[in-house]
């Protein structure tokens, strides 16, 4: 294993009464230089801005609204994040840095390489990565899910050999964790069937994801080859157990799906799987747009403004066209049931073969 990305929820991070838990902080920060010196490296995802200006300012919940509070506690918690954890690293005789990205970031090209440059650099030179959404400027339907859907593409992007998700709880459990008799699910494999219904749809207490989110996002990672495991952020050493004997820690670990050969046909080019409704329809000459509910699945990784393969749910081919939106974007929205208002292929650019 030469590199993990961990991401650190806020009620990891936060104290019950959402003042930050520095203790917590401190303990996490030397797990990561403790790995830096064995060769790994870390790309920390960290919630607990939002929490920490709140706990800052103490403004009443009813002087702002809901956007202007989140900008204002953000702006103001960022800084205070960042300057324990700045702290925390120089402390051990290492370095970190601030990444900040909104959702469109990850939508264009030339956005996505820059970031993804930027932490190349950092880690090719020993300064940890410290990334969160730039939650001043992203609202409403340019916000992440949540910092979990953040991780998984930052995951994904760095070619990490795990993603590890800290939340207040040992993992996923197979009832009502507040019931007794209910366990941890140790160990989910790709093709395990559903199992929704164990997962409580609660939002945490500080941040704005829930176990919901982090299970939908464990399973697409691990979809895509790359193991996630969900761990209780609050134990002692979890980051060096996970590494060491993750199978021997607490915890629930979603195995990786097998990585698909270079030339197999969904992972080696661009491509989005249609329904068969609008396959008819627009092969009957209708003048139509592909929107995100006509679309299956998508395979293979690609941004906005590139050429796509379109295909049936057989696998044959439909035709092509130039998306408007990056395959991460058009995946959040088939796994959110979006309405289909969100379009994918423009007319102007369709072309059936």
């Amino acid at each position: 294993m030469k590199r993990i990305t961990v991401k650190i929820g806020s009620n990891v991070l936060a104290r019950q009464d959402g003042t930050l838990d520095v203790t917590r902080m401190s303990a996490l920060v030397d797990q990561v230089v403790a790995l830096n010196r064995r060769g790994i490296e870390v790309v920390l995802v960290s919630s607990g801005a939002v929490a920490s200006g709140r706990s800052e300012l103490r403004i009443p919940a009813d002087q702002l609204d809901s956007v202007s509070a989140r900008q204002l506690f953000s702006a103001v918690g960022q800084a205070k994040l960042m300057n324990r954890y700045f702290d925390f690293f120089r402390s051990n005789g290492s370095a970190c840095g601030q990444v900040l990205t909104t959702k469109e970031f990850f939508t264009t090209r030339s956005h996505y390489r820059n970031q993804k440059r930027c932490m190349d650099i950092m880690l090719a030179n020993g300064v940890v990565p410290i990334v969160n959404e730039n939650d001043t400027i992203s609202i409403t339907e340019l916000m992440f899910t949540d910092n979990d859907e953040l991780s998984g593409l930052v995951a994904e992007m760095m070619n990490a050999d795990m993603l590890i998700i800290l939340s207040n709880v040992d993992g996923i459990f197979d009832g009502d964790p507040s019931k007794p008799g209910a366990q941890v699910i140790r160990e989910i494999k790709p093709e395990d069937t559903d199992f929704s219904m164990c997962v409580t749809r609660t939002k945490s207490q500080f941040g704005r994801g829930g176990m919901m989110t982090k299970c939908n996002i464990a399973r697409r990672i691990a979809s895509e080859g790359i193991p996630v495991i969900i761990a209780n952020g609050k134990r002692e050493d979890i980051l060096l157990k996970l590494v060491d004997d993750p199978a021997g820690t607490l915890c629930t670990r979603f195995l990786p799906a097998e990585k698909s050969e270079p030339d197999h046909r969904v992972s080696a080019r661009r491509e989005i799987v249609i329904t068969a409704d609008a396959e008819k329809e627009i092969r009957m000459g209708h003048p139509r747009s592909l929107n995100a509910g006509d679309v299956l699945r998508c395979g293979g990784e690609f941004f906005r403004d590139e050429l796509v393969r379109i295909t049936n749910g057989q696998g044959e081919n439909v035709g092509c066209g130039k998306a408007l939106c990056s395959a991460a974007e058009l995946t959040t929205w088939i796994e959110n049931n979006t309405e289909d208002n969100h379009p994918v292929v423009h007319y102007d650019y369709l072309f059936l073969d």
